[in-house]
């Protein structure tokens, strides 16, 4: 079964006047809707922009996978254990909240910001926090993360390119750019699907376009911790 949530239905958040704009996927803060909590391990799908300077000040989270893919711009990270990175397009960066860990989101940059950032429950509460850039991501790759019972898969496509979606119990994709077709739908820059039991599927990204970029998440069925 395939369900596709449109772009234009994420709920809208952000801080237009502290150059801050975003769009959730899932039931997010003050948009409690208790039929959208979550998809297998995937209890968040964020897209986040933000203007030169601005950004979210320290905050909390505790037994949360949080994974970051930057699609523009220069992402500014520090935290509570001391770490400070620059993620950059086509990086990966993953922070383990684990017990529970506080951090800052800035754009420190010249340029807007644009981040797709995805949360996942973990299988297992508590633990000592972690944290991980994977950079050059950008040509595709595949990124496991067993400690949620999932694996990300970036697919970078071309005009005409093919790419075969993981055959699991549940898979969600989400497309951060151009358009694909997948399954006979149709899916453009924002759009996601939702998917149960997938089997012999592809993402097509249609001949004469300028391509696609997608995330797709392979879950398990059942919920997990969270």
């Amino acid at each position: 079964m395939i369900q596709v949530r449109r772009g234009a239905e994420r709920y809208r958040g952000g801080d237009a006047g502290a150059g801050i704009a975003t769009l959730h996927a899932f039931s997010f803060g003050p948009h409690y809707d208790p039929d959208n909590l979550r998809f297998g391990a995937l209890i968040a799908c964020n897209e986040e922009h933000l203007a030169p300077g601005a950004g979210f000040a320290e905050h909390p989270h505790r037994d949360t996978e949080i994974v970051t893919w930057v699609v523009e711009g220069e992402l500014t990270h520090r935290d509570s254990t001391g770490r400070e990175t620059t993620v950059r397009p086509g990086d990966l960066q993953r922070l383990s909240a684990a017990g529970g860990v506080r951090h800052v989101e800035r754009n420190d940059g010249p340029v807007p910001l644009r981040f797709v950032q995805m949360w996942l429950a973990p299988l297992a509460p508590g633990g000592e926090p972690g944290y991980e850039v994977v950079r050059g991501l950008a040509g595709g790759g595949r990124y496991p993360l067993p400690s949620a019972g999932a694996t990300l898969h970036v697919h970078r496509l071309g005009a005409g390119g093919r790419a075969a979606v993981p055959e699991a119990a549940r898979v969600y994709v989400h497309v951060v750019r151009g358009a694909v077709r997948l399954g006979g739908k149709e899916l453009a820059a924002g759009d996601a699907a939702r998917i149960s039991d997938a089997r012999g599927l592809e993402l097509l990204a249609p001949p004469g376009a300028d391509g696609a970029e997608c995330l797709v998440w392979e879950t398990g069925t059942e919920p997990v911790y969270g």
